[in-house]
């Protein structure tokens, strides 16, 4: 039976290098503990129900914890870099409205929660897509 449990665990094994989503890296671990129990008791259907259940209950208990700590980042890009700064509202910004501002030297599409006046300051706080998301700023 040890050979069997060494075969899933190398498949396994693959498979996630493979995908590299944390897919079946708990039963890869279950699969191991299954394989040490074969030395010790010769009933696959003990030995299965533990690979079953010790992976499932790894899963649940560890998976959120590395997700987040496996996770992509935001990928920052160069239209990251206004955010944080200042501009001025050059067409006006209606509620849920586009209007225009002037940042860093040029003109983007702006929308913002509150109605927002030409000539006014305005803070970026966010990109939506090619839109700018802002804020009334301090004048």
């Amino acid at each position: 039976m040890w050979a069997m449990w060494l075969i899933v665990v190398v498949i396994l094994t693959f498979l996630e290098l493979i995908t590299i989503n944390l897919v079946s890296i708990w039963f890869i671990l279950s699969g191991i503990v299954s394989l040490f129990l074969s030395f010790f008791i010769n009933s696959f259907y003990v030995q299965f129900f533990v690979f079953v259940i010790l992976g499932i209950i790894l899963m649940i208990l560890t998976r959120p914890y590395l997700m987040k700590k496996v996770s992509t980042t935001r990928i920052t890009t160069n239209l990251d870099r206004v955010i944080g700064m200042e501009g001025i509202v050059t067409e006006e910004i209606k509620k849920h409205r586009i209007g225009e501002v002037k940042v860093d030297g040029k003109k983007w599409s702006a929308i913002s929660k509150e109605e927002i006046q030409v000539g006014e300051i305005v803070n970026v706080k966010d990109i939506d897509g090619v839109k700018l998301i802002v804020r009334k700023g301090d004048n």
